[in-house]
């Protein structure tokens, strides 16, 4: 039996015998109170670490990517306590833009052209002050992809940006068009499926450090917007590697889940009004082509979508927008190492809609599933204002792949 669980049984037996004689004091005197208060905590503390406290499971099909993980990167091994008081998906998932501090970190914008004519705002955090890496040139670069409305001043990215400045690291976040204070230049946006603009920027980052190791790291929608990238170029990519926090998998199963009656009154009408909001500001150039009025009544990311997003993209149907916005189904041809992250008690991506026996079939792919955690949750500690489980999970990976990487690419 390993020592843990026999500190556990001693002490899970002092406080019982504490208890027993504290509830005899008690019925005699002024004790009951605290004796139950006292079990309770024990009776929690229990079941907390019975049921809460957990090792991820760790999905991988390549014994050396395993072997790497276990050396480099230990944390996705290790067990994941989440905050005692609020483990749970929805709760982590609404307390963590809340609760989480926000690293201060001063930006130098660059707005790049696109083929089409439009223009795509990226934020640099270029840490000149590297004392590890002070050539430029060669200083490795994250390029940082957030969720689905998010910017460069998101408290995940914003903690992403500080563990990468500790490691001497360069950042540039990639802002979706139209939503970080630039103007649309045509009347388009972004989706999950249209992999243009990640292309347009990848190439761009890489043109300017040729010889500076470059890997990616996205969030939520910025994750399935990267694994759709990767699967679609394969090997033929800059990118050394790639890490996915909280991504929804598979677009049907994260949509029904999100249209419960509990789900849609906590996060799926706040996410439609956001991102009526992120296009309100140019309804001048999206009337052009588009219903306006049409599209500011939805009241479901779905009715969105059908509206406005799909449209914008041709397709045809939701449907094959949504098949096409998938990850699930090109996660078999990702030619790189990517680690994903995700809870499966996320309720944007449910846990039965994980793939992990399609994972399973590709060398190149390790996945993280915690059981608590919810949607970019992870909160750990008491006070969860600081690092959390991903942040975590985010340093020890681009530790691992740009300083220890060459373990890992002979695959």
């Amino acid at each position: 039996r390993p020592p843990c669980a026999m500190d556990w049984q001693v002490l899970t037996r002092e406080l019982s015998l504490y208890l027993e004689s504290q509830v005899r004091v008690g019925f005699f005197g002024s004790g009951v109170g605290l004796s139950l208060v006292l079990g309770f905590g024990v009776a929690y503390a229990c079941y907390y670490l019975n049921s809460i406290a957990k090792k991820p499971q760790l999905v991988a099909s390549n014994g050396r990517f395993c072997r790497f993980l276990e050396e480099y990167c230990p944390v996705v091994t290790e067990t994941y306590y989440p905050t005692i008081w609020c483990w749970e998906g929805r709760v982590q998932t609404l307390l963590r833009p809340f609760i989480t501090s926000r690293p201060q970190v001063q930006y130098r914008n660059e707005l790049i052209k696109t083929a089409d004519g439009g223009q795509i705002s990226l934020d640099w955090f270029d840490n000149n002050d590297s004392s590890y890496y002070p050539d430029a040139s060669t200083r490795p670069t994250v390029l940082l992809l957030p969720g689905l409305t998010g910017t460069s001043k998101e408290s995940y990215i914003l903690h992403m940006i500080h563990q990468s400045e500790t490691l001497g690291y360069r950042c540039v976040v990639f802002n979706n068009r139209g939503i970080a204070g630039e103007e649309l230049l045509t009347p388009r946006t972004y989706c999950a499926a249209n992999t243009e603009d990640l292309e347009t920027v990848i190439h761009h980052v890489h043109s300017l450090h040729p010889s500076a190791p470059f890997m990616a790291a996205g969030v939520s929608m910025g994750g399935m917007l990267l694994l759709n990238y990767l699967g679609k170029t394969g090997r033929d990519t800059p990118l050394m590697a790639a890490a996915i926090f909280s991504a929804g998998w598979n677009v049907f199963e994260s949509i029904e889940s999100l249209e419960k009656p509990l789900n849609w009154l906590l996060f799926n009408y706040y996410l439609t009004t956001c991102l009526q909001s992120s296009i309100s500001r140019h309804r001048q150039m999206l009337e052009k082509l588009f219903d306006m009025d049409l599209v500011m009544k939805a009241r479901t990311i779905r009715e969105f979508d059908k509206q406005f997003t799909s449209v914008m993209f041709g397709y045809r149907s939701i449907d094959d927008y949504y098949e096409d916005a998938s990850p699930c189904r090109k996660l078999k041809s990702v030619g790189i190492p990517v680690l994903c992250l995700n809870s499966v008690d996320d309720v944007f991506s449910p846990g039965h809609a994980i793939p992990v026996e399609t994972a399973k079939q590709n060398a190149n792919i390790a996945l993280v599933l915690t059981s608590c955690g919810g949607h970019i949750g992870f909160l750990e500690g008491i006070w969860p204002r600081k690092c959390t489980y991903m942040d975590r999970v985010f340093k020890q990976f681009v530790q691992a792949v740009f300083e220890h990487g060459n373990k890992i690419f002979s695959m």
